[in-house]
């Protein structure tokens, strides 16, 4: 299970994910009070699940945030569901970073990738795969047509 610290928006962001993603909701919520050793600091854990994966969010104060070497990986059929989770992520203040990255007003890094991008950056054919993988390269948002055309040479 995934466990992820937040500074003091744990709920908040449970909240927010579980809005996004169908099949999802908030499991449990427990508030400890200020019961960590910085007497101003409230723990709370929430327990939510996205699409049938379960995670906690920790409310434990500002000593750890999140960076890049984690990120949550949504594999999307089509462009309609890459457009939807995108949009949805940097709703509040978002970040779109590159090559299907971005991240979430909590500083939560995602992947948002297309099934056919990974079918074209893995063609038998290396060129094929390597004109696949430089334009993606270029994007942030993955654009699966503009990825398709250059794979064909076309872009």
């Amino acid at each position: 299970m995934t466990h992820l610290w937040f500074d003091n928006q744990a709920e908040e962001a449970a909240k927010f994910y579980t809005s996004i993603f169908d099949g999802s909701r908030i499991v449990e919520i427990v508030d400890f009070g200020q019961t960590a050793p910085d007497s101003d600091v409230t723990v709370k854990t929430v327990t939510f699940e996205l699409a049938g994966q379960r995670y906690i969010a920790l409310d434990a104060g500002p000593a750890f945030t999140f960076n890049e070497a984690v990120s949550l990986y949504i594999d999307c059929a089509d462009q309609a569901e890459v457009d939807y989770y995108w949009s949805r992520l940097l709703e509040g203040g978002g970040e779109e970073v590159q090559c299907g990255w971005l991240k979430d007003r909590y500083g939560l890094s995602w992947q948002v990738v297309p099934r056919r991008l990974t079918e074209l950056t893995s063609d038998p054919d290396p060129e094929r795969a390597q004109r696949a993988m430089q334009a993606m390269f270029g994007m942030r948002k993955i654009d699966i047509a503009a990825v398709e055309a250059a794979a064909d040479g076309a872009a």
